[in-house]
Protein backbone atom coordinates (compact mmCIF):
# COMPACT_ATOMS: atom_id res chain seq x y z
CA UNK A 1 0.00 0.00 0.00
CA UNK A 2 1.48 3.21 -1.25
CA UNK A 3 1.73 5.86 1.94
CA UNK A 4 0.48 9.44 0.89
CA UNK A 5 3.19 12.09 1.44
CA UNK A 6 3.05 14.18 4.49
CA UNK A 7 3.52 17.12 2.53
CA UNK A 8 1.73 18.37 -1.20
CA UNK A 9 3.87 16.19 -3.78
CA UNK A 10 4.99 19.44 -5.31
CA UNK A 11 6.70 21.23 -2.34
CA UNK A 12 8.23 17.69 -1.38
CA UNK A 13 10.16 17.07 -4.77
CA UNK A 14 11.40 20.55 -4.50
CA UNK A 15 13.16 19.99 -0.84
CA UNK A 16 14.44 16.97 -2.46
CA UNK A 17 15.53 18.58 -5.25
CA UNK A 18 17.35 21.31 -3.76
CA UNK A 19 18.77 18.88 -0.77
CA UNK A 20 20.55 17.11 -3.85
CA UNK A 21 21.89 20.43 -5.13
CA UNK A 22 23.22 21.22 -2.40
CA UNK A 23 24.90 18.23 -2.11
CA UNK A 24 26.31 17.95 -4.88
CA UNK A 25 27.36 21.55 -4.61
CA UNK A 26 28.96 21.33 -1.16
CA UNK A 27 30.95 17.81 -1.91
CA UNK A 28 31.65 18.89 -5.69
CA UNK A 29 33.28 22.35 -4.40
CA UNK A 30 35.43 20.82 -2.09
CA UNK A 31 36.47 17.83 -4.98
CA UNK A 32 37.17 20.50 -7.18
CA UNK A 33 39.09 22.40 -4.71
CA UNK A 34 41.00 19.47 -4.23
CA UNK A 35 40.64 19.78 -0.13
CA UNK A 36 40.55 16.06 -0.21
CA UNK A 37 43.28 13.33 -0.42
CA UNK A 38 42.32 10.32 -1.80
CA UNK A 39 43.23 7.51 0.75
CA UNK A 40 43.23 5.40 -2.56
CA UNK A 41 43.54 7.07 -5.90
CA UNK A 42 40.57 6.68 -8.00
CA UNK A 43 39.74 8.67 -11.61
CA UNK A 44 38.23 12.47 -11.33
CA UNK A 45 35.58 10.92 -13.72
CA UNK A 46 34.70 8.28 -11.14
CA UNK A 47 34.41 10.90 -8.08
CA UNK A 48 32.59 13.20 -10.04
CA UNK A 49 30.30 10.09 -10.90
CA UNK A 50 30.06 8.88 -7.73
CA UNK A 51 28.86 12.68 -6.21
CA UNK A 52 26.21 12.68 -8.91
CA UNK A 53 25.05 9.42 -8.09
CA UNK A 54 24.32 10.10 -4.44
CA UNK A 55 22.60 13.67 -5.56
CA UNK A 56 20.44 11.84 -8.49
CA UNK A 57 19.26 9.22 -5.57
CA UNK A 58 18.25 11.53 -3.30
CA UNK A 59 16.15 13.83 -5.88
CA UNK A 60 14.54 10.14 -7.77
CA UNK A 61 13.68 8.69 -3.86
CA UNK A 62 9.96 9.54 -4.45
CA UNK A 63 9.70 9.27 -7.47
CA UNK A 64 11.26 5.67 -8.31
CA UNK A 65 12.64 4.62 -4.58
CA UNK A 66 14.24 1.18 -5.56
CA UNK A 67 16.24 2.68 -8.29
CA UNK A 68 17.29 5.66 -5.87
CA UNK A 69 18.55 3.08 -3.39
CA UNK A 70 20.20 0.88 -6.04
CA UNK A 71 22.36 4.19 -7.12
CA UNK A 72 23.07 4.90 -3.63
CA UNK A 73 24.78 1.62 -3.31
CA UNK A 74 26.28 1.60 -6.37
CA UNK A 75 27.54 4.88 -5.31
CA UNK A 76 29.05 3.27 -2.36
CA UNK A 77 32.00 1.19 -3.46
CA UNK A 78 34.15 4.09 -4.80
CA UNK A 79 33.16 6.22 -1.97
CA UNK A 80 34.45 3.63 0.92
CA UNK A 81 37.55 3.15 -1.43
CA UNK A 82 38.90 6.46 -2.40
CA UNK A 83 38.17 7.31 1.73
CA UNK A 84 37.10 10.78 1.92
CA UNK A 85 33.72 12.18 2.26
CA UNK A 86 32.35 10.38 -0.88
CA UNK A 87 31.31 7.50 1.50
CA UNK A 88 29.14 9.54 3.81
CA UNK A 89 27.77 11.00 1.03
CA UNK A 90 26.84 8.19 -0.70
CA UNK A 91 25.29 6.78 2.96
CA UNK A 92 23.30 9.71 3.39
CA UNK A 93 21.73 8.88 0.03
CA UNK A 94 21.00 5.21 0.81
CA UNK A 95 19.26 6.61 3.80
CA UNK A 96 16.74 9.04 2.25
CA UNK A 97 16.29 6.19 -0.41
CA UNK A 98 15.94 3.36 2.32
CA UNK A 99 13.49 5.70 4.12
CA UNK A 100 11.05 6.09 0.84
CA UNK A 101 11.31 2.62 0.52
CA UNK A 102 9.99 1.49 3.73
CA UNK A 103 7.01 4.36 3.73
CA UNK A 104 5.90 2.84 0.43
CA UNK A 105 6.48 -0.56 0.12
CA UNK A 106 5.15 -3.66 2.62
CA UNK A 107 7.26 -4.68 5.51
CA UNK A 108 8.64 -7.92 4.27
CA UNK A 109 9.74 -6.25 0.95
CA UNK A 110 11.38 -3.41 2.86
CA UNK A 111 12.98 -5.29 5.25
CA UNK A 112 14.57 -7.65 2.47
CA UNK A 113 16.06 -4.11 0.75
CA UNK A 114 17.39 -3.10 4.53
CA UNK A 115 19.24 -6.54 4.98
CA UNK A 116 20.61 -6.03 1.36
CA UNK A 117 22.10 -2.72 2.17
CA UNK A 118 23.18 -4.27 5.69
CA UNK A 119 25.53 -6.70 3.92
CA UNK A 120 26.46 -4.11 1.50
CA UNK A 121 27.77 -1.58 3.92
CA UNK A 122 28.98 -4.47 6.08
CA UNK A 123 31.03 -6.28 3.39
CA UNK A 124 32.95 -3.30 2.35
CA UNK A 125 34.13 -2.32 5.95
CA UNK A 126 35.00 -5.67 6.55
CA UNK A 127 36.43 -5.25 3.41
CA UNK A 128 39.18 -2.54 4.49
CA UNK A 129 39.94 -3.84 7.99
CA UNK A 130 41.51 -1.08 9.93
CA UNK A 131 42.18 -0.08 13.78
CA UNK A 132 38.12 2.27 12.54
CA UNK A 133 36.30 -0.75 11.45
CA UNK A 134 34.18 -1.89 14.39
CA UNK A 135 33.20 1.60 15.35
CA UNK A 136 32.46 2.97 11.45
CA UNK A 137 30.44 -0.61 10.88
CA UNK A 138 28.14 0.29 13.40
CA UNK A 139 28.29 3.83 12.79
CA UNK A 140 27.48 3.20 9.18
CA UNK A 141 24.84 -0.09 9.72
CA UNK A 142 22.74 2.24 12.20
CA UNK A 143 22.35 4.80 9.66
CA UNK A 144 21.07 2.00 6.87
CA UNK A 145 18.86 0.29 9.63
CA UNK A 146 17.21 3.45 11.63
CA UNK A 147 16.57 4.94 8.15
CA UNK A 148 14.67 2.08 7.53
CA UNK A 149 12.97 2.16 11.03
CA UNK A 150 11.94 5.71 10.65
CA UNK A 151 10.13 5.10 7.18
CA UNK A 152 7.90 1.82 9.42
CA UNK A 153 7.18 4.02 12.26
CA UNK A 154 5.94 6.91 9.90
CA UNK A 155 3.95 4.53 7.95
CA UNK A 156 2.98 3.05 10.96
CA UNK A 157 1.73 6.34 11.73
CA UNK A 158 -0.02 7.20 8.76
CA UNK A 159 -1.70 4.20 8.81
CA UNK A 160 -3.34 4.41 12.41
CA UNK A 161 -4.00 8.30 11.39
CA UNK A 162 -5.98 6.88 8.01
CA UNK A 163 -7.79 4.18 10.47
CA UNK A 164 -8.58 7.11 13.02
CA UNK A 165 -9.96 8.97 10.52
CA UNK A 166 -12.07 6.38 8.64
CA UNK A 167 -13.66 5.12 12.39
CA UNK A 168 -14.27 8.86 13.14
CA UNK A 169 -16.35 8.97 9.89
CA UNK A 170 -18.34 5.62 10.21
CA UNK A 171 -19.31 7.07 13.59
CA UNK A 172 -20.69 10.14 12.17
CA UNK A 173 -22.08 8.72 9.57
CA UNK A 174 -23.75 6.39 12.44
CA UNK A 175 -24.71 9.05 14.65
CA UNK A 176 -26.42 10.39 11.65
CA UNK A 177 -28.50 7.79 10.71
CA UNK A 178 -29.41 7.66 14.50
CA UNK A 179 -30.91 11.42 14.31
CA UNK A 180 -32.67 10.72 11.38
CA UNK A 181 -33.99 7.69 12.46
CA UNK A 182 -35.29 9.44 15.67
CA UNK A 183 -36.79 12.58 13.52
CA UNK A 184 -38.51 10.00 11.49
CA UNK A 185 -40.39 8.36 14.36
CA UNK A 186 -40.91 11.22 15.69
CA UNK A 187 -42.76 12.72 12.19
CA UNK A 188 -44.38 9.09 11.57
CA UNK A 189 -45.39 7.78 14.59
CA UNK A 190 -47.01 11.23 15.89
CA UNK A 191 -49.21 11.89 12.22
CA UNK A 192 -50.05 8.30 11.86
CA UNK A 193 -51.01 7.73 15.51
CA UNK A 194 -53.49 10.86 15.05
CA UNK A 195 -54.69 9.26 10.95
CA UNK A 196 -55.71 6.12 13.12
CA UNK A 197 -57.27 7.44 15.64
CA UNK A 198 -59.72 10.19 13.53
CA UNK A 199 -59.89 7.20 11.30
CA UNK A 200 -61.34 4.83 13.63
CA UNK A 201 -63.70 7.53 14.72
CA UNK A 202 -64.68 8.68 11.28
CA UNK A 203 -65.47 4.96 10.25
CA UNK A 204 -67.19 4.45 13.90
CA UNK A 205 -70.31 8.16 13.43
CA UNK A 206 -69.90 7.61 9.21
CA UNK A 207 -73.28 6.41 8.86
CA UNK A 208 -74.95 8.32 12.66
CA UNK A 209 -72.83 11.53 12.16
CA UNK A 210 -71.86 12.00 8.56
CA UNK A 211 -70.31 15.85 9.87
CA UNK A 212 -68.05 14.11 12.34
CA UNK A 213 -66.98 11.60 10.03
CA UNK A 214 -66.48 14.61 7.61
CA UNK A 215 -64.93 16.47 10.33
CA UNK A 216 -62.44 13.37 10.82
CA UNK A 217 -61.53 13.27 7.13
CA UNK A 218 -60.75 16.80 7.10
CA UNK A 219 -58.00 16.05 10.43
CA UNK A 220 -56.63 12.90 8.28
CA UNK A 221 -56.44 15.04 5.01
CA UNK A 222 -54.57 18.21 7.33
CA UNK A 223 -52.29 15.76 9.29
CA UNK A 224 -50.75 13.88 5.93
CA UNK A 225 -50.31 17.04 3.86
CA UNK A 226 -47.83 18.35 6.92
CA UNK A 227 -46.51 14.77 7.10
CA UNK A 228 -45.72 14.77 3.58
CA UNK A 229 -43.76 18.16 3.59
CA UNK A 230 -41.62 17.04 6.63
CA UNK A 231 -40.84 14.13 5.28
CA UNK A 232 -39.98 15.64 2.04
CA UNK A 233 -37.49 17.87 4.26
CA UNK A 234 -35.62 14.88 6.17
CA UNK A 235 -35.24 13.53 2.65
CA UNK A 236 -33.86 16.67 1.33
CA UNK A 237 -31.55 15.93 3.93
CA UNK A 238 -30.27 13.10 2.72
CA UNK A 239 -30.29 14.29 -0.75
CA UNK A 240 -27.52 17.06 -0.60
CA UNK A 241 -26.15 16.12 2.63
CA UNK A 242 -24.24 19.02 2.69
CA UNK A 243 -27.25 21.92 3.64
CA UNK A 244 -27.71 22.85 0.21
CA UNK A 245 -31.29 24.61 -0.59
CA UNK A 246 -32.68 21.03 -1.84
CA UNK A 247 -32.85 20.61 2.23
CA UNK A 248 -34.34 23.46 2.88
CA UNK A 249 -37.82 22.65 2.04
CA UNK A 250 -38.95 23.37 5.45
CA UNK A 251 -38.19 24.76 8.60
CA UNK A 252 -37.36 22.71 11.41
CA UNK A 253 -40.42 22.74 14.50
CA UNK A 254 -40.06 25.43 17.08
CA UNK A 255 -41.30 26.04 20.26
CA UNK A 256 -44.04 28.30 18.87
CA UNK A 257 -45.37 25.06 17.10
CA UNK A 258 -46.29 23.43 19.98
CA UNK A 259 -49.39 25.21 19.76
CA UNK A 260 -50.64 23.70 16.43
CA UNK A 261 -49.54 20.21 18.06
CA UNK A 262 -52.02 20.75 21.10
CA UNK A 263 -54.35 21.82 18.67
CA UNK A 264 -53.72 18.44 16.60
CA UNK A 265 -54.12 15.99 19.53
CA UNK A 266 -57.56 18.03 21.09
CA UNK A 267 -58.90 17.01 17.56
CA UNK A 268 -57.98 13.32 18.16
CA UNK A 269 -59.52 13.25 21.60
CA UNK A 270 -57.02 14.64 23.90
CA UNK A 271 -57.25 17.99 25.89
CA UNK A 272 -53.73 19.47 25.69
CA UNK A 273 -53.20 21.94 28.54
CA UNK A 274 -49.61 24.05 27.69
CA UNK A 275 -48.66 26.32 30.27
CA UNK A 276 -45.02 27.97 30.99
CA UNK A 277 -43.00 30.40 28.34
CA UNK A 278 -43.06 29.22 25.04
CA UNK A 279 -38.89 30.31 24.19
CA UNK A 280 -38.14 31.51 20.76
CA UNK A 281 -34.15 32.09 21.83
CA UNK A 282 -33.19 28.79 22.76
CA UNK A 283 -30.84 27.26 20.84
CA UNK A 284 -31.83 25.30 17.34
CA UNK A 285 -30.85 21.68 18.48
CA UNK A 286 -32.59 22.33 21.97
CA UNK A 287 -35.67 23.65 20.92
CA UNK A 288 -36.10 20.65 18.31
CA UNK A 289 -35.14 18.22 20.91
CA UNK A 290 -37.73 19.95 23.55
CA UNK A 291 -39.99 19.42 20.25
CA UNK A 292 -39.76 16.08 19.65
CA UNK A 293 -39.86 15.29 23.25
CA UNK A 294 -43.09 16.75 23.84
CA UNK A 295 -44.29 15.53 20.23
CA UNK A 296 -43.57 11.86 20.87
CA UNK A 297 -45.24 12.03 24.55
CA UNK A 298 -48.27 13.26 23.48
CA UNK A 299 -48.37 11.16 20.86
CA UNK A 300 -48.40 8.21 23.60
CA UNK A 301 -51.18 9.96 25.33
CA UNK A 302 -53.09 9.47 22.22
CA UNK A 303 -52.30 6.18 21.10
CA UNK A 304 -52.06 4.42 25.10
CA UNK A 305 -54.16 7.01 27.55
CA UNK A 306 -57.88 6.98 25.65
CA UNK A 307 -59.82 10.28 26.06
CA UNK A 308 -58.24 12.45 28.46
CA UNK A 309 -56.61 15.40 29.51
CA UNK A 310 -52.83 16.43 29.00
CA UNK A 311 -50.54 18.85 30.13
CA UNK A 312 -47.43 20.33 28.86
CA UNK A 313 -45.21 22.45 31.65
CA UNK A 314 -42.07 24.16 29.93
CA UNK A 315 -39.66 26.09 32.93
CA UNK A 316 -36.60 27.73 31.14
CA UNK A 317 -33.81 28.59 33.57
CA UNK A 318 -30.28 30.18 33.07
CA UNK A 319 -28.51 27.79 30.40
CA UNK A 320 -30.88 24.56 30.60
CA UNK A 321 -34.85 24.01 30.01
CA UNK A 322 -37.03 21.29 31.23
CA UNK A 323 -40.51 20.19 29.91
CA UNK A 324 -42.85 17.67 31.46
CA UNK A 325 -45.58 16.12 30.09
CA UNK A 326 -48.28 14.82 32.83
CA UNK A 327 -51.59 12.75 31.51
CA UNK A 328 -54.63 11.39 33.62
CA UNK A 329 -55.70 9.12 31.39
CA UNK A 330 -56.61 5.30 32.08
CA UNK A 331 -55.62 3.88 29.19
CA UNK A 332 -55.13 -0.25 29.65
CA UNK A 333 -51.54 0.14 27.61
CA UNK A 334 -48.54 2.38 28.39
CA UNK A 335 -45.80 3.79 26.79
CA UNK A 336 -43.65 1.49 29.17
CA UNK A 337 -45.33 -1.64 28.44
CA UNK A 338 -46.46 -1.53 24.70
CA UNK A 339 -42.40 -1.27 23.81
CA UNK A 340 -41.80 0.51 21.04
CA UNK A 341 -38.67 3.43 20.13
CA UNK A 342 -40.28 6.04 21.46
CA UNK A 343 -39.02 6.01 25.06
CA UNK A 344 -35.86 5.21 23.86
CA UNK A 345 -35.51 8.27 21.57
CA UNK A 346 -36.55 10.54 24.07
CA UNK A 347 -34.26 9.44 26.04
CA UNK A 348 -31.22 9.57 23.39
CA UNK A 349 -32.28 13.20 22.64
CA UNK A 350 -31.34 14.05 26.36
CA UNK A 351 -28.62 12.30 26.53
CA UNK A 352 -27.09 14.11 23.71
CA UNK A 353 -26.62 17.45 26.33
CA UNK A 354 -26.31 15.47 29.48
CA UNK A 355 -29.73 16.10 30.75
CA UNK A 356 -31.81 14.31 33.09
CA UNK A 357 -34.83 12.35 32.23
CA UNK A 358 -37.76 10.28 33.98
CA UNK A 359 -40.82 8.56 32.62
CA UNK A 360 -43.61 6.62 34.33
CA UNK A 361 -46.83 5.87 35.45
CA UNK A 362 -48.52 7.62 38.52
CA UNK A 363 -49.60 6.73 42.02
CA UNK A 364 -52.76 8.26 41.13
CA UNK A 365 -52.99 6.89 37.38
CA UNK A 366 -51.79 8.35 34.15
CA UNK A 367 -48.08 9.00 32.82
CA UNK A 368 -45.09 11.52 33.57
CA UNK A 369 -42.35 12.19 31.45
CA UNK A 370 -39.86 14.80 32.44
CA UNK A 371 -36.95 15.93 30.79
CA UNK A 372 -34.29 18.46 32.07
CA UNK A 373 -31.75 19.68 28.88
CA UNK A 374 -28.59 21.76 29.74
CA UNK A 375 -26.71 23.40 27.20
CA UNK A 376 -23.30 24.92 26.97
CA UNK A 377 -22.61 28.58 27.04
CA UNK A 378 -21.29 28.73 23.76
CA UNK A 379 -24.98 27.32 22.19
CA UNK A 380 -25.89 30.39 23.96
CA UNK A 381 -23.55 32.92 21.83
CA UNK A 382 -25.48 31.61 18.67
CA UNK A 383 -29.28 32.73 20.24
Amino acid sequence: MKQPSALPRRIAYTIDAALALVVVVAVGGNLAAGVWTFVVAIPMWLAWATIAASGLAIALRRHLPLVAYGLGLVSLLPGFISGNALGPTALLAIGCALYTVALEYPRSRSLITMGLGLAVVVGFELFRLGPNTLASTALAGGGVAGSWALGWMTRQRRANLAQLAETQADQAVSDERLRIAREMHDVVAHSMSLIAVKAAVGNHVAREQPEEAQEALRVIELTSRETLVELRRMLGVLRSGDGTPEAALGPAPKLSDLRTLAERAGQAGVRVELTGELIDDLPEGVALSVYRITQEAVTNVVKHAGPSACRITITEEPGEVSVEIVDDGRGEGSPATVGGHGLIGMRERVAVYGGDFEAGPLPAGGFRVYARLPYAAKEMGTR
